[in-house]
């Protein structure tokens, strides 16, 4: 895919994914922001920075964006979206556990894989039943389904788009289920949507 203008990441917004890293649950979207430099495509190395000594994987939903979205409603969303597509919100643990802020912990360079491709909604089954798969070396280590988002896609939408207009091409990134796990050079990582494609990249260390 294209880069987007921006990506829109939504946190815990799974309840068992923020137990697991020992957050309550946002009692509306959590927002942040990754910048459109961390994208790479299937296949990209994601590069582990020196900065970091936990970096993992968090396999999400991406929403990519057709029309021009703001102040939107739930019913009207949906009609603004050009496909979904797989994520890795990639994210350094320790960084964003001391940052205090998360810009850094999900900024670096390759930290945002996209694709293999978008579907359309048309070509999909309901929302509710599009299931997300992370795999690590082949092993399982998330699986969640939009149906147990906190917020769901046309909610996340509508709530985004009253605080800033989503352009054609922008990317959302829905949030994460329960397992995120440490990335080691060596790995491969896989996102995969039954229906969308499997994402895999190769995981290395910076080079010297």
């Amino acid at each position: 895919m294209n880069r987007p203008g921006k990506i829109v990441c939504v946190g815990r917004n799974y309840v068992e994914h923020a137990a697991e890293l020992g957050n309550v649950v946002p009692v509306r979207p959590l927002l942040f922001l990754k910048p459109p430099s961390a994208v790479i495509g299937d296949g990209e190395p994601i590069v582990l920075p020196p900065d970091s000594r936990r970096v993992e994987h968090e396999g999400e939903i991406g929403v990519v964006i057709g029309a021009r979205l703001r102040s939107c409603s739930e019913a009207d969303a949906l009609s603004a979206v050009a496909g979904i597509t797989c994520v890795n919100d990639v994210t350094a643990r320790d960084l964003q556990k001391t940052d205090g802020q998360w810009t850094r912990a999900k900024g670096f360079d390759t930290f945002c894989p996209v694709g293999p491709r978008v579907v359309p909604l048309g070509e999909l089954a309901s929302l509710d039943e599009l299931e997300l798969i992370c795999r690590v070396n082949g092993a399982e280590r998330q699986r969640g389904r939009a149906a147990d988002m906190v917020f769901g896609i046309p909610q996340l939408l509508a709530y985004i788009s009253a605080v800033m207009t989503l352009e054609p091409g922008d990317l959302v990134a829905t949030g994460t289920p329960a397992g995120v796990g440490p990335l080691a050079a060596g790995d491969v990582v896989e996102v995969e949507i039954p229906g969308v494609g499997i994402l895999a990249n190769p995981v290395v260390t910076a080079p010297a």
